[in-house]
């Protein structure tokens, strides 16, 4: 049985695949971000939805990556997770 890692290794000797991959990479960082500290605290998309003012469902479509959050919206997920937001560029990587 392939595990994950090893199919999304095979997958990325495949060059537009790879290129597709690493193009949604910013989008998959914030939604693993979300998930992360939300479930660190174990708080419920409810919860974190009380106490933010989101809509629950807002806060599912950011997670499953239907919806792209303006920066105004990670700050007030932050804000109702007790954390501070940073975003910040890096240079890229040179392959």
């Amino acid at each position: 049985m392939k595990t994950l890692n090893n199919m999304l290794s095979e997958q990325l000797k495949d060059e537009e695949f790879r290129k597709e991959y690493e193009a949604i990479q910013p989008e998959m960082t914030i939604i693993r971000a979300i998930v992360d500290a939300r479930t660190s605290q174990n708080l419920t998309q409810k919860e974190l939805a009380e106490r933010t003012g989101i809509n629950q469902a807002d806060i599912s479509k950011l997670e499953n990556g239907t919806r792209n959050p303006s920066v105004n919206l990670l700050k007030r997920l932050a804000d109702g997770m007790g954390m501070d937001l940073r975003i910040e560029f890096v240079p890229k990587q040179q392959i």
